[in-house]
């Protein structure tokens, strides 16, 4: 299967970063701006975009027309109305985000505008990793350059629409990523999730409805514009519909982006596009769509990686950031490395996640030092469920998941290293 390129046509079509706004409309760029203010009322954009099946790429796969619809609109409405970009990508395993607002980002600018109309937002803002330096100074070049050209600003093509767009640079911490604790970080309290409801599209920023979505979500929106709710739904090879961006990492030949029709087969990303494994290394296991997705073991492989199919089997397709373990890379030791990434992104805000997680955490890291029992295994299964559902928000669950699925699949390495007393892979 050929990379089915949308969001990525510009990225793979020019070795530099598509800075320069002319040469974005060159290729197409705001046309289908031009013709969302021209064609088409607000209402009816936001059914094209519902019709089209689009489902958040941030992770939790959500409709985003139905999203949209949530938002109070008319003259009635409170105001001002905000419109978010979520692109504080902390997901170990996941950088899809960074290479679209780094190559390509008037694809994103454009895009808020079009969403910004649909709902009659006032005001954008785009939170963006602390890391990702160069693609906040590309951002801000490009916000600057539709200003100039009357994208941004009062009165935009004559549509009666005032919207502007800036840059926030976030302070860090993954917890962010969550589009309450998002909505805090950027009013300047402690990045802490909020109770729902109230649910952001009637209460979120300021008091205010506000939409947050993710960077590639928002970039999807100006090619369904362009050419309609069916033809995205075609670009699928599965129930869900369009193309997503893949992002792979482990031992294969060429790790990277990829954008393909949602439901491609794992075996076939691996194999195609990725040229397979590098010399002398097997698959072990697969993370599906970050580290917040559960192990695939190797008789669950051959699966679509697409919202369903993972569903199916119990897992999510996250943000579809494919993690590869080879079989020379220690398994308990890759789990006892995201638990302590997650414990030490945990808020603090509620005690099962803040107390339960380091916990889980140390019980893993004693197997890899050789210091673990089968009794504390059987004490986590027991135990990480209730923190997991009894958490404040999905952090918890997120982190819970990778680590039971490696437990419960792969039983027999946690064995050997309670017979060999230690990791056998440093040996």
């Amino acid at each position: 299967m050929e990379e089915q390129l949308v969001l990525l046509k510009n990225i793979r079509a020019h070795k530099e970063p598509l800075l320069d706004i002319k040469v974005y409309e060159k290729a197409g760029g705001y046309a289908a701006l031009r013709k969302a203010m021209k064609e088409y009322t607000p209402d009816q954009i936001k059914e094209i975009v519902k019709d089209s099946g689009l489902r958040g790429r941030g992770g939790a796969g959500f409709s985003t027309g139905l999203k949209w619809g949530f938002v109070p609109t008319g003259p009635d409405a409170p105001r001002p109305k905000f419109l978010v970009c979520n692109c504080d990508e902390m997901e170990p395993g996941t950088f899809k985000d960074r290479l679209l607002i780094e190559r390509d980002p008037h694809q994103l600018i454009e895009a808020m505008i079009i969403a910004a109309y649909a709902m009659e937002m006032d005001e954008g803002t785009i939170l963006v990793r602390w890391a990702y330096k160069k693609g906040q100074q590309h951002l801000n070049q490009a916000i600057a350059q539709a200003r100039d050209k009357g994208y941004l600003g009062q009165d935009i093509l004559g549509s009666g629409l005032n919207f502007d767009i800036h840059v926030h640079g976030s302070a860090g911490r993954y917890i962010i990523g969550e589009e309450t604790a998002l909505l805090n970080a950027l009013e300047g309290k402690r990045g802490n999730p909020r109770s729902k409801p109230p649910f952001p599209p009637i209460k979120g920023l300021w008091g205010k409805p506000t939409i947050v979505n993710n960077v590639e979500t928002f970039c999807t929106i100006p090619h369904i514009i362009l050419n309609g709710a069916r033809w995205f739904q075609n670009l699928s090879s599965s129930e869900d519909a369009g193309t997503k961006i893949y992002g792979v990492s482990g031992r294969v030949k060429r790790p990277g982006c990829y954008e393909l029709p949602i439901g491609v087969p794992l075996p076939e990303l691996i194999a195609e596009q990725c040229g397979g494994m590098q010399p002398g290394y097997q698959i072990q296991a697969v993370i599906p769509g970050g580290a917040s997705t559960d192990f695939l073991a190797a008789d669950e492989l051959n699966i679509k990686l697409d919202f369903t199919s993972l569903e199916t089997i119990g897992n999510r397709l996250g943000t579809a950031g494919v993690m590869i373990v080879d079989d020379k890379t220690c398994l308990v030791g890759f789990a006892a490395n995201l638990q302590q990434f997650f414990a030490q992104e945990s808020c603090g805000w509620c005690t099962p996640c803040r107390e339960g997680l380091p916990w889980m955490h140390d019980i893993i890291q004693a197997f890899e030092e050789g210091n673990g029992s089968p009794e504390e295994l059987g004490i986590l299964l027991e135990q990480a469920g209730p923190i997991g559902k009894n958490s404040f928000c999905a952090l918890a669950l997120g982190a819970i998941g990778p680590l039971l699925s490696a437990v419960k699949k792969f039983r027999p390495v946690f064995d050997e290293h309670v017979m060999q007393g230690g990791c056998p892979y440093k040996n």
